[in-house]
């Protein structure tokens, strides 16, 4: 099948090998997630591992509309946005749907962030109720009580007086009150925060049609990219904060009917465990994951025979890490998929977990979704590349973000007059139609999977009175794939210490947001707009630059 297409304008688009597909976009994203639920309401839905909860489809359900009743007495109406700052649960899941509902939209915090950073998200999206654990009630505390926010606890509630409301309180209401809303496929329904190709984190808007057309891009058609059925039991150790899992676990999971086994964290040991009590069918994880599995003298502990699919996705994964990982799990199939939040997030996908597999090639992260067009496009001309060419990939179809929130210039920078959603990321496309990324125009750092802004560290580092200039780009890591590193330029007579730097940093970030090194030079390197030269910091440190 040929799967070039010239346009009038010169493009050289590429489509997927597998035929596009109907996609219901018209329905809100919970209708269409609980459409076919007549088939399995009474099959598992979610399993809570830390507790054996089982809720049922039909539970889930009924429960995420008793939450939406809930929340609308809280005040939430359409268009509103709650936070929600939780780990892998149950709530987290009834939350999210509820929201849905009733037309309110979802922002996604890690509940590791520190209070400012939790702040700063919650002021920028405009979360006027925040759903988290007793445990994080602190972080939000002063802010709740200034703003008038309301603070939704899942466990028991601290002393937070009435500010505070336990989620049973929502979990309790009488669905038959529920509001009737009007939903538009151009609604928003969640925002999950990204740094994009450059700069300070946004807030990136997935629409109900956005996120239909992505999950439908995966699992439906006659012969789904990604072959999950209502027989599957999917663990969900990949945090829902994270599009990835919040997109390709949960909500490809309820599409399907399949059980999503929910694991707060990860640790090898129980999560070894929870694969071989509840036979785990399909593993989505990420390549520090892989990295532990592969390392682990555990492994040959348990059965992990069940296992018929691993999929890898928001880093790349080497073709070593790939050997390795097969050898573990020797019955499954083992691919890896690309994504970026901007693009909805899936923009292309191993064609060996599709339900009639095609043959794959070691390091490749797939083939471009169906319903979809991507081109390669050379970075400085914006000439569209054939294949074997590397340049900047760029996706077109309706799963991509409807833009930043609040953030005009940044939308129009990275989506084009033609609707092109630029990546900021190197690839190039093969004769097979396979994509292989081999560079990033972008800043971001990936740790572990988790986005780092340079700019956002950058600006807490200008804020230390001896430091005159700073800037921070990644560096390789075996564990992590990327850590972030400062170079720094001293203040006139400043003896500021490596150890120092760092400390400053890490009391106010999260932990992948820690400082590893810190050169201190002379001079950042900028071009005569002012714009840091990482390319240059990257090659010092390519050469084994030293302080």
């Amino acid at each position: 099948m040929e799967n070039i297409v010239a346009k009038q304008d010169d493009d050289i688009i590429f489509r997927s090998k597998l035929p596009d597909i109907y996609i219901p976009k018209h329905l809100p994203l919970h209708t269409y997630c609980f459409e076919n639920i007549s088939k399995f309401s009474t099959r598992p839905c979610l399993i809570n591992g830390a507790t054996n909860e089982v809720f049922t489809y039909e539970e889930v359900e009924l429960t995420a509309r008793k939450v939406a009743t809930g929340l609308s007495k809280l005040g939430i109406q359409q268009g509103d946005t709650i936070m929600l700052l939780l780990p892998n649960s149950p709530e987290f899941v009834f939350s999210f749907l509820g929201a849905s509902y009733i037309g309110a939209i979802s922002t996604m915090a890690n509940p590791y962030f520190t209070p400012a950073e939790v702040i700063k998200q919650a002021k920028a999206s405009g979360a006027k109720v925040i759903v988290t654990q007793a445990s994080y009630v602190d972080k939000v505390r002063d802010y709740a009580l200034e703003k008038r926010v309301r603070v939704v606890c899942t466990d028991a509630p601290p002393n937070c007086d009435d500010y505070c409301v336990a989620f049973s309180e929502l979990s309790s209401a009488d669905e038959k009150e529920m509001p009737a809303v009007k939903i538009n496929p151009d609604d928003v329904v969640a925002l999950p925060y990204s740094s994009g190709t450059t700069g300070l984190p946004k807030g990136v808007m997935l629409t109900h049609k956005g996120l239909v057309t992505s999950v439908a891009q995966q699992v439906d058609g006659e012969n789904p990219n990604l072959y999950i059925h209502g027989g599957d039991v999917v663990i969900c150790v990949l945090p829902l904060f994270h599009i990835y899992s919040l997109n390709s676990v949960l909500l490809c999971g309820l599409r399907v009917g399949a059980a999503i086994l929910i694991m707060q964290r990860f640790e090898i040991d129980p999560f070894l465990e929870l694969i071989q009590r509840y036979k785990v069918t399909i593993g989505p994880f990420v390549p520090p994951i892989v990295l532990a599995i592969v390392k682990s003298p555990l492994v040959g502990k348990y059965d992990l025979s069940s296992v018929r699919t691993v999929m890898s996705g928001a880093a790349p994964l080497g073709k070593e890490l790939e050997d390795a990982v097969r050898v573990k799990f020797p019955n499954a199939k083992l691919g890896q998929g690309y994504g970026m939040t901007e693009a909805g997030p899936v923009l292309s996908m191993c064609l060996a977990f599709a339900k009639e597999p095609f043959e794959i090639k070691s390091g490749a992260c797939g083939t471009v979704v169906r319903n979809a067009e991507m081109k390669i496009v050379d970075p400085e001309t914006g000439a569209s590349l054939s294949r074997n060419l590397a340049g900047e990939i760029c996706i077109r179809g309706d799963q991509i973000m409807k833009g930043y929130l609040n953030d005009q210039e940044s939308t129009e920078r990275t989506i084009d007059k033609q609707g092109w959603l630029h990546t900021g990321d190197i690839g190039f496309i093969d004769a097979d139609d396979e994509l292989f990324i081999v560079d990033r125009l972008k800043e971001i750092i990936k740790y572990k999977g988790f986005q780092v802004a340079p700019a956002e560290i950058e600006a807490l580092l200008l804020n230390h009175p001896y430091i005159s200039d700073a800037a921070v780009v990644s560096m390789i890591d075996e564990q992590a794939g990327e850590v972030p590193v400062a170079f720094v330029v001293r203040s006139n007579g400043s003896t500021i210490t490596e150890d120092e730097v760092k400390q400053f940093i890490s009391k106010q970030v999260i932990f992948y947001k820690r400082i590893n090194r810190v050169f201190f030079i002379d001079v950042i390197p900028k071009s005569p707009a002012g714009k840091i030269l990482r390319k240059d910091l990257r090659a010092k440190l390519a050469a084994g630059v030293a302080n």
